[in-house]
């Protein structure tokens, strides 16, 4: 998703693939009261912590966006939401 949509706004190849090899292999470990767990890697979303997260965020939701406002008259985001409204259920389609 994150590829698409950066790739979407005209951002170049090589600059995307610089940021994806950010996230390959990233490993994480979960802090309990007992103490950290044994390192795993995290291979669906993104590593919690990083100062790109809120970036690559707002990229994702400024493309999934610009896809709904060209074929949908109403578009609502709010926070992480999104809300597309139609007058009929086959207009959402």
């Amino acid at each position: 998703m994150i590829r698409w949509a950066v790739c979407k706004l005209g951002v170049e190849e090589w600059l995307v693939s610089t940021v994806m090899s950010m996230f390959i292999g990233a490993k994480t470990v979960v802090r309990t009261v007992h103490g950290n767990s044994n390192g795993f890697e995290v291979k669906v979303g993104m590593h919690q912590g990083s100062a790109l997260n809120p970036l690559l965020f707002v990229i994702v939701m400024e493309a999934i966006s610009r896809e709904f406002r060209v074929a949908l008259p109403w578009e609502l985001l709010y926070a992480d939401d999104l809300v597309v409204i139609a007058e009929t259920e086959e207009d959402l389609i």
